[in-house]
């Protein structure tokens, strides 16, 4: 049994640095997109029956909701200490939060609070939303707003459909969803007739908010978010395939299953109509300082999900053959994107290939002392640059300024 001793212990011994497990996902309704690495002979690791791996998790403490099949410790990612031995971090932060992420946040939140992960599809997923907090709760969850980056690492093939539908067109009325919900026998229920698409864009993002219908595009997607996997479908038929009902309604209460009122009404409507909707959320990297002063001292930082309380992410490139300490006012998780060096005392590297269950050094976890004490990071290539993603979960002071209110 995990005890106090043995995380302080992995702690020291990790100088407050934690290596993670890579955390794959798959999803029986979708075709995985080929580009998180994994390699070819294993996307299909869990067995036919529970589809092709399409999403690797990133510092989570969340089951993944999977239907019958789903596994134990699905979704849930493992500390890896040098000596093989291997724990949840999500045992971790419940048995040592104070340590792993501080007492204020163990107080104010309970936990680590937030989910990151990328998914990367071959087509488009189907138009969905999840459900708010006032209707999670009815179910025994939380609620999930969400935000997207886009990876230009990740992207140099955007494969079938690189656009995005996202809320409704202004003017669609309810009537115009419950005769979809009618439809949903007879093939394609046209609730893409009643939306927008928008191109995705490398190097941009978007927030997505809980109750706002979407249908992500077919870019590796870079996907902050509530520690939650609530959703439901409002599209019938994607690329010929069927969606089951059953995946609208996974998440709502049994005596509403077919209570057209109640599932429309677990959409923000007035944010799914918005005449306005790229302008209200579509986010574009902002820098951490002038990029000037970043850049003389070996570093380019951008936020690249802000503006909410729930979670902020930012994007460190770090220059060929410099050295930089990086402070940070809260713990975080990272992923890298591109190139080699060393991270505290961890030596870290983009894999260019990763067989299922294998170990890697592209992911970490980053203990609240040390993100305010600062990280050393070193690129030691001399021509690439050294690319990682930082996921914060709430309350993450640095970000406080850019809440919108």
């Amino acid at each position: 049994m995990l005890n106090l001793s043995q995380i302080q212990e992995a702690i020291d011994a990790s100088e407050g640095i934690f290596r993670l497990e890579p955390c794959w996902v798959p999803r029986s309704f979708l075709i995985p997109g080929r580009r998180l690495k994994l390699h070819p002979d294993d996307l299909y690791a869990f067995g036919g029956h529970r589809g092709g791996i399409d999403e690797r998790w990133f510092s989570s403490t969340t089951k993944a909701s999977n239907g019958e099949y789903t596994t134990e410790d699905e979704g849930l990612s493992y500390i890896r200490l040098d000596n093989g031995n291997h724990f949840l971090l999500k045992d971790a932060i419940e048995i040592a939060g104070d340590r792993i992420l501080g007492a204020d946040v163990m107080e104010n939140v309970g936990g680590w609070g937030m989910l990151c992960k990328f998914f990367d599809n071959l087509g488009p997923i189907p138009h969905h939303m999840h459900q708010s907090d006032e209707h999670a709760k009815k179910v025994g969850q939380k609620g999930k707003p969400e935000a997207y980056y886009f990876p230009p690492q990740f992207n140099s093939v955007q494969n079938l459909f690189p656009h995005t539908y996202m809320g409704l067109e202004p003017g669609t009325t309810k009537d115009d969803v419950y005769r979809c919900l009618d439809n949903w026998n007879k093939g394609d229920n046209g609730i893409l007739n009643h939306s927008r698409a928008y191109r995705l864009e490398p190097g941009t993002g978007w927030q997505v908010n809980a109750g706002i219908l979407h249908a992500p595009g077919s870019l590796v997607t870079y996907e902050p978010q509530v520690n939650s996997d609530v959703f439901g479908m409002f599209q019938s038929e994607v690329e010929g395939r069927v969606v089951d009902w059953s995946l609208l309604t996974k998440d709502v209460p049994p005596e509403h299953h077919y209570d057209f009122e109640y599932l429309v009404g677990m959409l923000d409507w007035e944010a799914n109509v918005n005449p306005e909707f790229a302008k209200s959320n579509k986010i574009f990297p902002r820098p951490v300082r002038p990029v000037e002063e970043m850049e003389a001292e070996g570093y380019r930082e951008n936020w690249i999900t802000y503006g909410n309380r729930h979670y902020s992410a930012k994007e460190l490139t770090v220059l060929p053959k410099r050295t930089v300490t990086i402070r940070d006012s809260a713990a975080y998780g990272l992923i890298l994107t591109e190139g080699y060096g060393t991270f505290g005392k961890h030596s870290v590297s983009t894999p260019a290939m990763i067989r299922f269950g294998q170990m890697t050094q592209d992911e970490l976890f980053v203990t609240v002392d040390v993100a305010r004490e600062g990280v050393r990071i070193t690129n030691l290539s001399e021509t690439d640059p050294l690319v990682m993603l930082k996921h914060f979960g709430p309350g993450n002071p640095d970000a406080e300024q850019l809440v919108k209110n």
